[in-house]
């Protein structure tokens, strides 16, 4: 179908990038994201008109964060943008004069993966992002699985504890507060708090209190041996390999493909999700058990996603 354009809304930039069939990045143009919904439509026309400069394009695709509905036209709710039914796909439209189809971001990342990077070869994959916050995206029958309402997929909040955390959705206990980015920088103040003895590397890396601790901080020091960081990462782990237990219950997929930026600290995080998965996957020792394995394609999964998303057929046809 030929080139196309994905667009990856970030907190602090937004990135259009052209993408042949085989999923290679020609160019990319980059704007700083605004802080008000329509200048975020504006901006995302500008980073288009960025990228295509010098490219016959035939369409775009968007990922964002949030609640999409199953046309892929309209954001029914953006967590971190105030969009709230919002015709994206009809306003970018008018503004580039391109056909636009617009995706969750986790999902576009998923599509991502499975097409171009760590899914190859595999038919049915779900995909999890361990980041910020915890995403994912479901891959069957080679098709992307968006549901009835296109909501699917927000495995971040299964409610893993009951009565548990409060989340930022408004819930308790989702399996966010307890496998993401942010609950592991929580588990390591904790325990740095409670036995600082343990934690002198880590301590050191940062103010030398535990309110200085940063993610960086954690995974550096775990490499060192540090008692409080490594514990931290196991307790991640734990709940991160029973969440991927239970999922394997639901959709039984020959891989699960691990993303976002916790992923990037390879088999430290990795390994200890293996073992929890297999631990608590329900008769673990008389089934096939999935792979667990680690997104290849980085923090250009989504937009690649995004943009091959555009030349998929109108998942409602």
């Amino acid at each position: 179908m030929g080139l196309t354009i994905g667009v990856d809304i970030g907190g602090t930039k937004i990135a259009a990038g052209v993408v042949d069939e085989e999923g290679n990045i020609l160019s990319t143009f980059k704007v700083p994201t605004p802080t008000t919904p329509e200048a975020i439509v504006d901006a995302i026309a500008s980073a288009v008109e960025g990228a295509r400069a010098g490219h016959d394009i035939v369409g775009v695709g968007i990922g964002a964060a949030g609640y999409v509905n199953r046309q892929r036209s309209t954001v029914y709710f953006a967590p971190n943008i105030d969009w709230r039914n919002e015709p994206l796909k009809a306003e970018v439209e008018a503004r580039v004069g391109l056909p636009v189809v617009v995706e969750n971001d986790a999902n576009a990342a998923a599509w991502g993966e499975y097409k171009f990077g760590a899914g190859k070869g595999h038919r049915n994959v779900i995909c999890i992002t361990l980041g910020t916050g915890l995403g994912g995206g479901i891959i069957i029958g080679n098709k992307l699985r968006r549901g009835h309402f296109g909501v699917a997929a927000e495995f971040g909040h299964i409610r893993m504890v009951p009565d548990g955390l409060l989340c930022g959705c408004g819930s308790q206990g989702c399996w966010e507060q307890y496998a993401s980015g942010r609950a592991l920088v929580r588990y390591a103040k904790q325990r740095a708090n409670a036995t600082p003895e343990r934690a002198e590397a880590l301590l050191g890396l940062g103010d030398g209190t535990p309110d200085g601790i940063e993610g960086k901080h954690i995974s550096m020091a775990a490499r060192q041996g540090d008692p409080v960081a490594v514990d931290s990462y196991r307790e991640l782990a734990r709940w991160a390999g029973a969440g991927l237990a239970d999922l394997a219950s639901l959709f039984d997929p020959s891989a699960f493909i691990v993303g976002g930026g916790l992923s990037d600290e390879g088999d430290l995080v990795l390994d200890p999700i293996r073992k929890s998965y297999k631990r608590w996957l329900v008769g673990g020792n008389w089934r096939p058990v999935a792979d667990v394995i680690a997104a290849q394609l980085g923090n250009k999964a989504g937009l690649v996603g995004a943009a091959d998303l555009a030349r998929e057929p109108d998942p409602i046809m």
